[in-house]
């Protein structure tokens, strides 16, 4: 007597995460290619070739899946990257090492992937406040850290004064960058953020 060998059960991990994938990738493409305000949870659906109802199984907004297809990105870019997170080196030599991190940051906002969602995302966490409190939690907050701890390892080889705040000195050349960067005000170049990083770590008065 033959017996039939039973099917597979279908793997409904695997399909869940190709769905979850295609979502973050349809997501990310219709903010960048309509921008936010047309972006739409049917059009995602519809791009991802998913139901509407898987969408909002999982998410409660299409701002929502915009702030975890970003978070995504930036792991899969770090992770491409070789590394596990952003970091900051410590070579001993800060100003070489903030520059470097600021060039990669301008590098990564010249680049659509990143700069559509991120304007988005920060756009939106304006008027949402939720949105905002995640965005910075779970974004924002994270890479500011990164310089503190630089700050803070360059203070116990005495090349910072011992009695600044590293959270609100990062801010001398981060916040500048943003602003410009937010609000069109001038180009966002390598030579920019060299220029914030000498200015923030050796002042405007006469040497």
């Amino acid at each position: 007597m033959v017996t039939q060998s039973k099917k597979p059960a279908p793997d409904t991990a695997r399909r869940s995460e190709r769905s979850r994938r295609a979502i973050y990738d349809a997501a990310l493409g219709l903010v960048a290619e309509a921008g936010y305000p047309k972006t739409t949870v049917e059009g995602i659906a519809a791009r991802a070739g998913v139901g509407k109802q898987t969408i909002y199984r999982w998410w409660g907004s299409k701002a929502d899946v915009l702030l975890e297809a970003f978070l995504d990105l930036s792991e899969q870019a770090a992770a491409d990257a070789g590394q596990v997170s952003y970091a900051i080196p410590d070579t001993g030599d800060l100003a070489a090492d903030l520059k470097l991190v600021l060039r990669l940051t301008v590098d990564q906002m010249a680049d659509p992937r990143f700069d559509a969602p991120s304007r988005a995302l920060a756009a939106e966490g304006l008027v949402n406040e939720q949105l905002g409190r995640e965005f910075v939690a779970k974004l924002l907050e994270p890479q500011l850290q990164l310089y503190v701890t630089r700050l803070r390892s360059a203070q116990h080889a005495g090349q910072v004064r011992a009695d600044v705040d590293p959270r609100i000195a990062l801010e001398l050349f981060v916040s500048p960058l943003a602003q410009r960067w937010l609000q069109h005000t001038g180009p966002i170049t390598h030579e920019y953020t060299d220029t914030l990083v000498d200015y923030a770590l050796f002042g405007l008065a006469p040497r």
